[in-house]
């Protein structure tokens, strides 16, 4: 009698076992694969929006929006300012690291992985993204009562000299900042955007200790998140400040979860 061809149980469970081994080590450097190949894809959005905004100057006489102005009626925020040169595509407000814009928004508002106004009570209702100004940049026409001190610190153009080391466009969880030299770090990873320290909403670790930046010659990096007190946010800034290794800051000094990240 002649056997039948097949596997023996042996043989299945030894093919069994090598694809576990096989998948037990490319696992790990697909994940590293699929993070970069998001790395890539965010600074590949923001190349994109330093296109936007380099034809949104050249069309306004080379000065930015307005942006906040105090009435939310009125202001002139950068989503609507440059709808028109990226067709209200909502992707390319988002980096792929964001979280789940759907699950995630909890109070119809903002949270901490992106921004989002579903009522339309503060922006453009059904606005939604996960990249955010630096607010010094914007053309303020005129300050808000009482913050007339600010409008010195505006660049207000890209044509300016030092143009590489101030911050334009940036991974965050809110549509702008105004980060000073003395704002504390976030207390924890993953914080929700506050008030008090405005380089925290900026300080977002959505890369691994790292977040994408556009800066004002439109040129992109991948910035570490101690790195950010040293770049030159508004005209007046000091970059030996208090959290920055020229201001002495010391390891300890920073939030527990930040204390390990690269200097």
């Amino acid at each position: 009698m002649s056997r039948g061809k097949g596997f023996t149980l042996v043989e299945l469970l030894v093919v069994i076992a090598i694809i576990a081994l096989l998948m037990s080590i490319l696992m790990p450097a697909l994940s590293r694969v699929r993070k970069q190949a998001k790395v890539v894809i965010c600074q590949s959005n923001l190349k994109q929006w330093g296109i936007v905004f380099s034809m949104y100057t050249d069309d306004n006489n080379g000065y930015f929006q307005q942006g906040w102005g105090g009435d939310s009626k009125s202001s002139n925020w950068w989503m609507d300012a440059t709808r028109p040169y990226y067709a209200n595509q909502g992707d390319i407000r988002c980096c792929p690291e964001a979280s789940n814009i759907e699950k995630e928004v909890a109070d119809g508002f903002v949270n901490t992985g992106i921004w989002a106004d579903w009522t339309g009570s503060f922006f453009t209702k059904g606005e939604y993204g996960s990249y955010g100004i630096n607010g010094w940049v914007e053309h303020r026409k005129k300050e808000i009562s009482g913050e007339e001190w600010a409008a010195p610190r505006r660049w207000r153009t890209p044509n300016v000299k030092g143009a590489a080391n101030v911050p334009l466009f940036a991974d965050a969880p809110w549509i702008d900042c105004w980060p000073h030299y003395y704002d504390a770090p976030p207390d924890y990873d993953n914080m929700p955007w506050q008030q008090g320290s405005h380089m925290a909403r900026f300080c977002k670790n959505r890369h691994d200790g790292y977040l994408d930046m556009l800066f004002l010659d439109y040129s992109v990096a991948k910035i570490g998140l101690k790195q950010m007190w040293a770049l030159k946010w508004h005209r007046e800034y000091i970059l030996n400040g208090p959290w920055t290794i020229a201001g002495d800051v010391q390891s300890a000094d920073w939030p527990e979860w930040m204390q390990d990240l690269k200097d």
